[in-house]
């Protein structure tokens, strides 16, 4: 009986193991590395693996995973294996020469002989430096990684951690994820390393991990200040020190807000990568615009940052600017943030629907609204206000408007102009526009009222230039 498995899906686990047992009879070993060991010993689901394999010549190794499952080559120097249709990647051990400042400046090549122990000191952590035999279920741990885990610990395996400045960053990710504390060495050693030249897609690559899995996110940003990165995002840095009213926020300066406000976020992740990752990027820069726009209010004594909702657009863009050029993601982003306090807003001045409507033409989804305020009302401890009602009642009249997780849809279309006789002309724009906005009044709010408007708002235009003798929209 295995002293240690990794409890894999069943189609996965049959080819892993078929793997190790051709590894095995052609004098080779297989291990399960990384990541799917980790999880694990955390208790964590697994539902991917990478195998390294020992002892099998890089020209064999292909053809023995290809025996068992149809593979996709990756990186033909050091062979990487992605098994087709399963989330399997099987490769050599690799030795890595950095041959520059980025990220991808190493010469790599795979070396069927390498030591277990070597082949696990070019990982970056401890905890990512643990194989399991799953023949045996042998745990091969020259770092102690096991120990390491059980004291929250993250701590580099080898000085060789410096070649890669990416690292730093995945320290960032693997703190906030697994609610980890940094090591003193490891700590002093990101503290030496430098995040030029990392490619953004590397980068928010790092953050899309913490966002979208972290437990704690905060403990990724505190290590960011603590290893002075935080200085790389100056609209991060900005936060620390900016003070805020103790009244509305006693629990500290808008950095100690922030950091409250993203662990109360991933508390209610929603496990949709994509939307977990916008929202999460929202939280994150809601107040950016707060340290250009607080002051303190003569008449009352008391700090204030009107505007800073709005004010907040130019950091969040720049901040973003180092993560993405994708303009979708950068927009929604932005809107949320230049929109974070109108639920309240609204909520306050009991809006009426075409405010809403408004409010979600502008936004696209009001739920990632709601998202937004929930966590930024949270992250105000010892304060504990509870569900936020400005979020239940937007949320209740989004949904009875239809516009929960969309923008209006406009109900009239150049399809129905055309059905009423009109030849397509650069008047169409201005028509279309001129009755989404009467839809967004709520004017009319289906179909039958629409042409009702449509026809009524046609015979006046008709009647108001046939005294200058002209066709209709000529």
């Amino acid at each position: 009986m295995p002293e240690f498995s990794v409890k894999l899906p069943a189609d996965l686990q049959r080819v892993v193991e078929k793997i190790a047992l051709e590894a095995r009879r052609r004098g080779g070993r297989a291990l399960l590395v990384g990541g799917c060991v980790r999880d694990q010993l955390l208790g964590m689901n697994v539902i991917d693996a990478d195998c390294e394999v020992f002892g099998i010549p890089a020209d064999e190794l292909q053809g023995l995973v290809e025996k068992i499952t149809r593979v996709d080559l990756v990186g033909k120097s050091f062979g990487v294996l992605k098994a087709r249709g399963l989330p399997l990647d099987v490769s050599l051990p690799r030795r890595e020469q950095k041959t520059g400042d980025g990220h991808k400046d190493f010469l790599i090549a795979g070396d069927p002989l390498m030591s277990f122990r070597e082949a696990s000191a070019r990982r970056d952590f401890t905890i990512n430096a643990i194989s399991c035999d799953p023949l045996t279920g042998e745990l091969i741990d020259p770092f102690d990684g096991q120990g390491d885990l059980k004291k929250g610990l993250l701590r580099h395996t080898s000085e060789r951690f410096s070649e890669d400045p990416l690292r730093v960053l995945r320290a960032m990710q693997f703190l906030g994820r697994f609610d980890l504390k940094i090591a003193p060495q490891t700590l002093e050693l990101c503290r030496s390393l430098s995040m030029e030249n990392l490619s953004r897609e590397r980068v928010c690559d790092e953050w899309q991990k913490l966002l979208t899995q972290g437990e704690k996110p905060s403990r990724g940003l505190e290590f960011l200040r603590q290893c002075g990165w935080v200085n790389y995002f100056p609209e991060l840095a900005a936060l620390i020190g900016c003070e805020q009213d103790p009244v509305w926020h006693p629990e500290g300066d808008v950095w100690v807000h922030t950091l409250h406000c993203l662990d109360a976020f991933a508390a209610k992740r929603i496990f949709d990568k994509r939307e977990d990752f916008i929202v999460g990027l929202a939280v994150l820069c809601h107040d950016f615009g707060k340290p250009p726009t607080t002051r303190l209010d003569p008449q009352t004594g008391r700090l204030r940052s009107l505007g800073h909702d709005t004010a907040g657009e130019a950091p969040t863009r720049a901040f973003l600017a180092r993560l993405t050029a994708e303009k979708d993601l950068v927009e929604s982003v932005v809107v949320l943030v230049t929109h974070h306090m109108r639920a309240l807003e609204l909520y306050r001045a009991r809006a009426g629907d075409a405010a809403i409507r408004r409010l979600a033409q502008k936004v696209g989804r009001l739920d990632r609204l709601v998202r937004v305020d929930d966590a930024d009302r949270a992250g105000r401890p010892p304060i504990t206000w509870g569900p936020s009602p400005q979020g239940h009642w937007l949320l209740e009249r989004a949904q009875a408007l239809a516009i929960k997780d969309s923008r209006p849809q406009p109900v009239i279309q150049g399809r129905h102009l055309i059905a009423r006789g009109l030849t397509p002309n650069p008047h169409f724009k201005q028509i279309l526009t001129d009755a989404f906005e009467a839809q967004l009044d709520g004017t009319f709010t289906h179909e039958q009222s629409a042409m009702q408007w449509l026809d009524d708002y046609l015979k006046e235009k008709k009647e108001g230039i046939q005294d200058a003798g002209k066709t209709f929209f000529e």
